[in-house]
């Protein structure tokens, strides 16, 4: 027997889309499914003005295949340089929606990152003036602190301290991983939003580590022990509208996800949907899948729900996804949910 659901079609509001033959590949995988998302700024060079983001925007429209409907929201990079003047023209002419913070050396592509806040101070408050979000990737990158304390230190030593000097700011706090992050979220009810991952909704370390290193498991911030995943996952499920889908979709080649050194990333544009339809029905709250997807981001960016839908269906057998894709001379694998899932996108 199967069963399907309609939803106003979905958004991603924390996507990695890369460059070049990356992109061309990547692209149709999340337009296939998402009307719009949000664009992860850190190429190399980074996107750190209104004009680098018009740039990046052009060769995303001119990658996207004939026939598909997709808008990408620009962000631009924060760095200790960034131009207060600079940041509000881009979001008065309707070309950016977020600006993106990464502490220096938190993840790919971020050593142009913020190392000392003090220097950033300008653009954050004409930020909080003109109403334009603060996408945050939450960890400290002290050595002295584990990776598995990392987001709970930086909401204590970075996040708090930033908007209390700055009332006003708009803040998204990107692929929370803790209970501390939820807790966060849930005890502040303006300004404050959070995107959630799907790898953090239904993994923990375990998952990760037990058994052998799974690579492509591997992201940053890090997964954690269980009882956060299942923080996040009740949170996810709640209806809370400041609880959303970012999928942090984050392509890299194979080989290097397959590396002694492995890159941090999971692929999941192609199945994100599907595993999201699984996992709130094993939950019970399939009726809060609308809301995660589709109505809870806009309302936080302040934008209008997508007018066209997609229909989720379920089958008796489980649902097989390509384990990789072509991206020019290499391959991407796309994630594995390490369980049978019964739901796609027709």
């Amino acid at each position: 027997m199967s069963r399907s659901l309609t939803i106003a079609r979905p958004d991603d509001w924390h996507l990695h889309l890369r460059d070049g033959a990356m992109l061309e590949a990547v692209l149709p995988e999340t337009a296939r499914h998402f009307a719009r998302a949000i664009v992860m700024p850190n190429l190399v060079p980074p996107v750190v003005s209104g004009a680098d983001a018009a740039a990046y925007r052009d060769r995303i429209l001119a990658a996207l295949p004939e026939g598909m409907a997709f808008e990408p929201l620009m962000t631009l990079y924060l760095t200790e340089d960034t131009d207060p003047e600079d940041v509000a023209a881009a979001h008065a002419s309707g070309l950016i929606k977020a600006v993106k913070l990464y502490p220096a050396g938190a993840t790919t592509n971020s050593a142009s990152g913020v190392s000392d806040f003090n220097n950033v101070r300008a653009t954050l408050e004409k930020m909080a003036e003109i109403g334009l979000p603060l996408c945050v990737h939450g960890e400290v990158t002290d050595r002295e602190i584990d990776i598995f304390d990392r987001e709970a230190v930086f909401i204590d030593r970075v996040l708090d301290p930033i908007r209390r000097a700055t009332p006003g700011l708009r803040v998204v706090m990107e692929h929370i991983t803790t209970r501390n992050g939820a807790d966060y979220v849930m005890a502040n009810e303006t300004d404050l939003g959070a995107t959630i991952t799907v790898q953090h909704l239904i993994l923990d370390r375990n998952d990760m580590l037990v058994g052998g290193m799974r690579p492509h498991y591997y992201c940053l911030p890090i997964l954690k022990r269980g009882e956060h995943r299942a923080a996040l996952l009740a949170a996810a499920t709640s209806g809370d509208t400041r609880f959303f889908l970012g999928t942090d979709s984050a392509p890299h080649p194979t080989h290097a996800k397959e590396s002694e050194c492995c890159s941090a990333g999971c692929f999941t544009a192609p199945n994100a949907l599907s595993i999201l339809a699984q996992t709130f029905e094993e939950a019970g709250a399939l009726d809060k899948l609308q809301g995660f997807t589709s109505l809870h981001g806009p309302a936080f960016y302040r934008m209008p729900v997508n007018s066209d839908t997609i229909t989720l269906r379920k089958s008796e057998t489980a649902t097989r996804f390509p384990a990789k894709i072509d991206a020019g001379d290499h391959t991407v694998t796309v994630f594995d949910p390490g369980f049978p899932v019964f739901w796609d996108v027709t």
